[in-house]
């Protein structure tokens, strides 16, 4: 928990989201150096029990029982407005996602951060091996993937340590990492000048969207996957013109291209 807390960079001028409080071990630390903590449980229990052992209560600190996700694709509103309104009570500049995350939540929380905001400046969270590995992938890699593409896209991604299960008690039956993603407002501006929002879809959401439905078809070509994609009005030899006129190879995997090269299939196709 120390090592979440100083990967995470907290000051006064942070207002830091915290999914899965638990019995409050990282939220007591969180409080302490914090400017505002929002802190989300969905297990009564543990939350009746955090309310009883972490201190501090005020208007910059609240303890919210309730799902950080509304859906797969969507945070829980009412909770990401109660972290904006300890921020704005708190006087604070940053919002920053600092979490031991629960691993099923883990990928979706922190996708759904980037796309749909509040954007953090930072994320710092304690995830399963296997997501930091794909967070992290490079191209060509075999845990490279859409979520690699959508967080390097928007974030500097770095793993901050490999954990081992005998880090925690009980131990798990997975290696662990705590992964740090950075906001880079810079490659997003960037991109979303690119991908101009098709009717009301936002650049971003349209960029989330396309790679998830590209990936869908992993073990197809480039060509194949393209032709697959849903709502797709392309017939064959109109994705083989597109394809070459970009001077692309139908024949690669989606998994073997660099990032920008995505961005220049979503303008084509997405």
């Amino acid at each position: 928990m120390d090592l979440v807390v100083r990967a995470a960079e907290i000051t006064r001028d942070d207002a830091i989201l915290e999914v899965g409080t638990g019995t409050g071990g990282l939220t007591h630390r969180l409080i302490e150096l914090a400017g505002a903590v929002l802190s989300v449980e969905i297990d009564s229990g543990f939350h009746a029990l955090a309310k009883r052992t972490v201190a501090g209560q005020c208007s910059h600190v609240r303890l919210v029982r309730g799902d950080i996700l509304r859906s797969k694709n969507e945070l829980n509103a009412e909770v990401t407005q109660s972290w904006l309104e300890v921020a704005k009570a708190g006087n604070t500049k940053n919002l920053k996602l600092v979490a031991n995350l629960p691993y099923a939540v883990a990928v979706p929380v922190m996708a759904n951060l980037l796309v749909l905001g509040p954007v953090p400046a930072l994320q710092v969270g304690m995830v399963q091996w296997e997501i930091a590995e794909r967070l992290a992938a490079q191209p060509g890699q075999s845990a490279f993937g859409a979520i690699s593409v959508l967080a390097q896209s928007l974030t500097r991604v770095s793993i901050v340590r490999r954990l081992p299960p005998k880090a925690f008690f009980p131990a798990p039956k997975v290696d662990s990492a705590i992964v740090k993603l950075e906001s880079n407002m810079e490659a997003r501006a960037a991109l979303e000048a690119r991908l101009v929002g098709t009717g009301e879809v936002p650049p971003v959401v349209r960029w989330r969207n396309f790679l998830r439905d590209l990936y869908c078809h992993r073990r197809k070509n480039l060509r194949g996957a393209l032709i697959s994609l849903p709502n797709q009005t392309l017939s064959k030899p109109e994705v083989d013109q597109r394809l070459a006129q970009a001077g692309m190879d139908g024949s690669l995997r989606a998994e073997t291209l660099p990032i920008d090269t995505h961005i220049q299939l979503c303008e084509l196709f997405g």
